[in-house]
């Protein structure tokens, strides 16, 4: 284990050597949005990722609708309104998970905001879902290693509104199953030049950084050129890049500058143990949380957009998905409170969109966890059973809209949300590449 003193050396010479950033893209408008300003000065997106049933979610019905067993309550209270179960605890801290996480929030984001109860997803898988949330379309044709075929929300605000590329970042958890590969698409008229920035710092951060980065130093050019480029490989993976050479684009070199001074910041941190996580931090999704919390903080987005995926355990295990569940909810309070506290360029001025890519059966699968409570895929009607949720600038609060028999909204109305919110809705919806019926969801209201 390096001391830390090393640690923050070769972290430096790391970053400063070895990083190749992603995107040269010219800074400053390149289309005047025609519509004027937006509701909001920057949006937050969190993908609740993973499968989301609404029975343990919005309907707060815990072990009532998929074990039969008769305790139900709210374990998202920081975003939904309601009280929490009140026996059979297992989701919080302590052993059996009996200690519940206590709220961040004075107030649920339900109750400061508007919550679309019942949404439909457009699609029961995970990548199909996430494109959907990103791209306003269904794409029914995108391959499981496909980029997106249509247009991301981070190519339409950065080609219409002509925002940099370093005031567009997505958070994602892990550099696998394709995540890493919805920054931009592969539209002719929109594409790599108008990209994200991506960072994956659980990876970055994680075990495999360690194990590389406890190696790193000043490698001579001509005989060490092996652990140079694996090193490098690494680094690019971790924030899906490519070579200028490959795609003659990038940062400006101010951005690519002001990133790596970022990136040694958060070496530091990491090693300090100081970076803004949530105070139970005991699983991925609420580590990404922190370090999304660090990139707003440093570089004051625009748009962020952050991936969550832990529940996803509930293919094989509903006790940690309940307790995901209740982490998710808390990290999202965590996220929410440190805009509004430890941000003030941001607080008052952002929104904040919450949604999950799909749900999960109805009827469980064969497998039994530690309980011995079922567990549950995602793949029938109720799948595709979804809410959204957004609080903050230009949304009004304590609105609840659609039910179980009456849904309001598709997932695909995420991104014209989104534009309507930062002014160029529009210039999205004259594109003509999102779904047909997709709305923005104020339209909806």
């Amino acid at each position: 284990m390096m001391n830390r003193r090393k640690f923050i050396q070769r972290a430096t010479a790391a970053a400063a050597g070895a990083f190749v950033m992603p995107y040269i893209l010219p800074s400053g408008r390149l289309f005047a949005a025609s519509g004027g300003g937006g509701l909001a000065q920057h949006v937050v997106l969190v993908m609740f990722a993973g499968g989301v049933r609404q029975q343990e979610s919005v309907l707060k019905r815990y072990l009532g609708d998929s074990q039969n067993e008769p305790y139900e309550g709210n374990i998202m209270y920081n975003m939904m309104s309601g009280g929490a179960p009140t026996q059979k605890i297992v989701y919080g801290t302590g052993l059996g998970g009996i200690n519940p996480i206590p709220s961040l929030l004075g107030q649920s984001l339900e109750s400061q905001g508007t919550l679309f109860a019942e949404m439909r997803a457009v699609n029961a898988g995970h990548f199909g879902g996430l494109n959907s949330l990103l791209q306003g379309s269904q794409a029914t044709t995108q391959g499981l290693t496909q980029k997106p075929l249509n247009p991301t929300i981070f190519e339409y605000l950065r080609r219409h509104a002509g925002v940099p590329a370093s005031k567009t970042w997505f958070v994602g958890n892990t550099i696998g199953n394709s995540v890493p590969l919805l920054n931009y698409s592969t539209h002719p008229q929109y594409g790599a030049r108008y990209g994200a920035n991506f960072f994956a710092p659980n990876i970055t951060f994680g075990p495999l950084g360690d194990q590389y980065l406890s190696d790193a130093k000043v490698y001579h050019p001509q005989d060490q050129l092996g652990p140079m480029y694996e090193m490098q490989a690494f680094l690019n993976n971790s924030f899906n890049l490519m070579s200028e050479a490959q795609m003659g684009i990038g940062n400006t070199p101010e951005e690519k500058q002001d990133i790596k001074a970022f990136m040694v910041e958060m070496f530091q941190k990491t090693q300090n143990g100081t970076i803004a996580h949530p105070p139970v931090h005991d699983n991925g999704d609420a580590q990404t949380i922190g370090y999304a919390c660090e990139v707003m903080k440093w570089f004051k987005p625009t748009i962020t957009v952050v991936n969550m995926s832990a529940v996803d355990g509930c293919h094989g295990n509903f006790t940690g998905y309940l307790a995901s569940l209740h982490r998710a909810d808390h990290s999202v309070g965590h996220l929410w409170n440190y805009i509004q506290t430890q941000i003030p360029e941001m607080a008052g001025n952002t929104t904040i969109i919450v949604a999950p890519e799909c749900g999960r059966n109805d009827e469980p699968n064969a497998i039994r966890d530690q309980n011995d409570w079922y567990s549950y895929d995602h793949s029938d009607a109720n799948s595709l059973r979804i809410f959204g949720m957004m609080a903050g600038a230009g949304v009004q609060s304590n609105l609840r809209i659609g039910d179980e028999d009456s849904p309001v909204g598709i997932a695909t109305d995420v991104v014209p949300t989104v534009a309507e919110l930062l002014g160029i809705k529009s210039e999205v919806m004259g594109a003509g590449l999102i779904d047909s019926g997709s709305l923005s969801l104020f339209d909806r209201i």
